[in-house]
């Protein structure tokens, strides 16, 4: 490590505190923060309903799920694509939420590799790339790609305010039961990688969903506990 001398008038039990830390940061430092688009893996089993996809694994370029399904324009803004399976459940629980007069409509949900470059090079043009990392994945990086995840609406017609809709507040309650899950929750930016997205809910199965729901967890947590 590199230190300057401060002058004699320093204490010297100070300057032995802070080479203390500078050391401390220099051991420890790497673990306190995740890797993020460091040491790269790739996605061995991308049809897993609760694989990981994030800054740390990714997707093949060429990789389009085989079972993509039409979403019912009854419940999606235009055409949009999600697994068989993802995509039945959305539509039980949009049905499930119409009985409440809550509005759930998809406005975002499979996106190709080269849609997601396309995006993620608009953000980093636009607003740089500190932001662009912050709100959109690198292509292959993004869940969009699996066919899983799913960006969505309430009554209010502005997913950007979907956090502020009763129908946030009752996903909140009832997602999980099925098989949806609150992506990119508050204060878990550090093991997402991503800022807090209220619109973003991903597929992961029923059973998985609950552990993660009862256990107010992330999917990077409960990978790293399977």
């Amino acid at each position: 490590i590199y230190y300057i001398r401060y002058g004699d008038n320093m204490n010297k039990r100070k300057i032995k505190t802070i080479i203390f830390i500078i050391l401390i940061i220099n051991i420890v430092g790497d673990d306190i923060k995740p890797n993020f688009y460091k040491n790269i893996k790739l996605v061995k089993e991308p049809f897993t309903y609760d694989v990981l996809i994030n800054k740390e694994y990714r997707l093949e370029e060429d990789y389009i799920p085989y079972d993509l399904v039409k979403i019912k324009l009854e419940f999606a803004n235009n055409y949009k694509y999600l697994r068989k399976e993802a995509c039945e459940s959305f539509i039980k629980m949009s049905k499930q939420a119409k009985k409440h007069n809550l509005s759930i409509i998809g406005v975002s949900a499979f996106r190709s590799y080269k849609y997601q470059n396309n995006l993620y090079n608009y953000y980093v043009q636009e607003k740089g790339i500190k932001y662009a990392d912050s709100a959109s994945a690198r292509p292959g990086h993004s869940e969009h790609q699996t066919g899983l995840a799913l960006d969505v609406m309430g009554s209010n017609n502005d997913y950007n305010l979907f956090g502020e809709t009763n129908e946030f507040k009752w996903m909140i309650k009832n997602a999980y039961k099925y098989g949806f899950i609150l992506r990119y929750p508050k204060n878990k930016e550090h093991i997402t990688g991503f800022k807090y997205e209220p619109w973003h809910w991903r597929y992961v199965g029923i059973k998985v969903a609950k552990i993660i729901h009862n256990n107010n967890i992330t999917l990077e947590e409960y990978q790293k506990k399977a």
